[in-house]
């Protein structure tokens, strides 16, 4: 019986569609087999390089960098959305809005309502606590720190959390390192918020 031949390409092959020349990397001779994006606003952009080189320029490759804050806030959510707009119920373009029904015209023998009132209850109490600022949610959440919090005790918990998923903690753990790369990128957030803060308290 014979065997199927497995045309499917390699992990590592060369790009088929790479153009005939050598390395971008300058005094490589070797083949340019590998593409990759110039920078992040030129994603379409390529350097051509080899396998070797190729995995240098992506050990050192960060997204990030040179972006304040905020961008990197904006950049996050816009991701969260795959870049779509969103809105409120009832609120969306278009002729065909849908509006919420009235609770008093629907019949409810399983007290579906009811557990609805409890729960638009239960929002309420939690809105009257401290309100996390909108952009701080996800940062937070990533790090484990309740609203509010100080800048002192944040720098506390974000080194506890920086030795724990460190790379050189974890057996080179690819995991741990990309779990510490948003760790970072949180910190860096919630460090510039309360950094303000303070300035406007000064102030």
């Amino acid at each position: 019986m014979m065997k199927r031949r497995n045309t499917r390409p390699r992990a590592f092959d060369p790009d088929p569609n790479a153009p005939q020349r050598c390395c971008d990397m300058p005094d490589c001779t070797s083949p340019a087999g590998y593409r990759a994006p110039r920078s992040r606003d030129s994603l379409n952009q390529y350097y051509w390089f080899c396998l070797e080189h190729v995995r240098e320029y992506n050990a050192r490759w960060d997204y990030y960098k040179g972006m304040s804050p905020g961008q990197i806030e904006a950049h996050l959510r816009a991701d969260v959305s795959w870049d779509r707009p969103t809105w409120t119920f009832g609120q969306g373009p278009g002729p065909g809005k849908r509006t919420m029904p009235n609770e008093e015209d629907i019949l409810d023998p399983l007290d579906i309502l009811g557990q609805n009132r409890r729960a638009r209850a239960d929002r309420a109490r939690a809105q009257a606590e401290p309100r996390i600022p909108a952009h701080l949610r996800e940062p937070l959440a990533i790090l484990g720190l309740d609203w509010p919090v100080t800048l002192a005790d944040a720098k506390t918990h974000y080194r506890a959390l920086a030795r724990k998923h460190h790379p050189d903690t974890n057996q080179g753990d690819l995991a741990a390192e990309e779990r510490l790369k948003k760790i970072n990128v949180a910190f860096t957030i919630v460090k510039a918020h309360l950094q303000t803060e303070e300035l406007e308290k000064a102030g």
